[in-house]
């Protein structure tokens, strides 16, 4: 795979063709994420349409003036939800050079926090701009139709790999997505050379879709870094450290980074990560022999933390590392106590 290649296409229509198609499309769903971790999903679904919509509304937003966007800045959200202005977002103790709506499911605070479920301070509301108003819903439908084709996924992978078809359903009872609306300003790099630090995600999987025509994305692979340039109607997907644990490391989280557009540019993105209930653990896959004899194990996370089997840890950690703002107003004693 060369530099500046595209990514292995899955053509998730081939799950409802023939015998020979379903079969294919499997092997190839598996081979896929074991050795790279990364490929672009055609036959999802979801109109280009309704990303349209959702790109237009994002930037309708992202165009108001700083003092409204602030009135639902995430550092009123103890939840981690709402808007991050430029900067305001960490990977790996840099700062991230872009502006974002957190936006998750909605639920109500939970008021009494248990010290053994930490997680539970990231159930709450969302927090939306009155300016923009049909971007909760825009934002909400967007929610549902990734929520669905992540667990058609889910399900071919589980099949992929030996399991029947349900075998992750439960995790994901109740699950805890997140949509990311992201908007890269470009700028000379004098401040940062990063879009998004080099990361893994911490979740099941990612479905991201690009703004068309946008560049930046890049994969790490052997060592390079690869740049991916999206295709028209096609997400890019990957998975997170949970299926990577889950598998035993026979599935693959694969660092990867965004970089910022040219000054006098900008671009905007919608990642979008499927994950379980905050306190769920994913089962663990009794691969078959030749598919364990293939898994690499499961070490640290990449800034050499602890991998929890409970996602609910995992996104507490990302979350106190990534935004201090939010961090050091509502959870010091928590961050404190926390193994970061």
């Amino acid at each position: 795979m060369p530099d500046s290649a595209t990514l292995p296409i899955i053509d998730l229509a081939d799950l409802g063709r023939s015998d020979d198609a379903r079969k294919a499309l499997l092997d190839r769903l598996r081979t896929v994420t074991h050795e790279i971790g990364f490929f672009h999903l055609a036959g999802h679904g979801i109109e280009e349409s309704s990303a349209r919509r959702l790109i237009a509304s994002s930037r309708e937003f992202f165009a108001l003036p700083e003092a409204d966007k602030l009135e639902i800045e995430n550092s009123y959200s103890p939840h981690f939800r709402g808007y991050t202005r430029v900067g305001g977002e960490h990977t790996q103790g840099y700062i991230d050079w872009r502006e974002q709506l957190d936006i998750g499911p909605e639920r109500d605070a939970v008021t009494d926090i248990d010290p053994t479920r930490p997680w539970d301070v990231l159930h709450g509301p969302n927090q939306w701009p009155s300016q923009v108003p049909h971007l909760r819903e825009e934002s909400l439908d967007w929610i549902t139709r990734c929520s669905d084709v992540g667990m058609r996924l889910l399900r071919a992978w589980a099949e992929s790999l030996g399991a029947p078809a349900d075998f992750f359903d439960d995790g994901f009872a109740e699950p805890d997505p997140l949509l990311k609306i992201a908007r890269y300003p470009g700028h000379d790099g004098a401040i940062t050379n990063q879009g998004v630090g080099s990361h893994k995600d911490v979740g099941a999987l990612t479905l991201l879709y690009p703004e068309p025509g946008s560049g930046g994305f890049q994969v790490e692979r052997d060592g390079a870094w690869l740049d991916v340039d999206p295709l028209p109607g096609h997400f890019i997907v990957n998975i997170g450290e949970l299926l990577e644990v889950a598998t035993g490391g026979y599935l693959k989280a694969t660092v990867h980074r965004v970089l910022p557009p040219a000054a006098g540019s900008d671009r905007v993105s919608l990642p979008f990560f499927l994950n379980p209930g905050l306190d769920k653990a994913l089962p663990t896959v009794e691969l078959p022999d030749d598919l364990a004899a293939a898994a690499k194990g499961v070490g640290t996370d990449v800034h050499g933390g602890t991998l929890h089997s409970v996602y609910g840890l995992n996104a507490l950690k990302s979350r106190l590392r990534a935004h201090p703002n939010v961090t050091d107003r509502y959870h010091t004693d928590l961050a404190r106590s926390f193994d970061r």
